[in-house]
């Protein structure tokens, strides 16, 4: 028997199927389906439904939890792109960032004036964290999804 975990994987990645590659669906009801607690859909998402598994995912607060989830259908010239997007890993120090985005820029994959913006949202004063690893977390997860939300859109 399958594990509930993988029946609600399954279940989602058919409604992203069905609907087109994208799916919103409320976490509330989706628990109440499957007589589970609204936390386990939230590992299944967390974990199955990632940047890395090919998957863009936002959150929206209220009204159930409603959660949309998009498949990313990465074609030439992103495939390169998203190659180097998942290659950022879980930790960038500023510098290194900032060179991703000026490469980014200059192969023309993204604008001056967003990689201007990008280098603001990820620069040392705009992440306060308290130690250098924590701000150089924060500044993967923040550049990943920028750069992630551009090939969705």
């Amino acid at each position: 028997m399958a594990r509930l975990s993988d029946v609600i994987e399954e279940f989602i990645k058919e409604l992203i199927k069905e609907t087109g590659g994208e799916a919103e669906i409320q976490r509330n009801a989706l628990a109440l389906q499957f007589k589970c607690v609204p936390s386990q859909i939230n590992y299944v998402i967390g974990t199955r439904f990632t940047n890395e598994h090919g998957y863009f995912v936002e959150s929206r607060r209220g009204g159930g939890g409603n959660i949309k989830i998009r498949r990313i259908a990465v074609t030439r010239p992103y495939s390169d792109f998203m190659h180097l997007v998942l290659s950022i890993g879980d930790r960038i120090s500023e510098q290194s960032a900032a060179a991703h985005i000026n490469n980014f820029a200059d192969y023309k994959l993204i604008s001056q004036r967003d990689g201007k913006l990008m280098k603001a949202a990820i620069s040392n004063k705009a992440i306060t964290a308290s130690n250098t690893e924590n701000r150089d977390g924060i500044r993967a997860g923040i550049l990943k999804n920028m750069l992630l939300r551009i090939i969705v859109d």
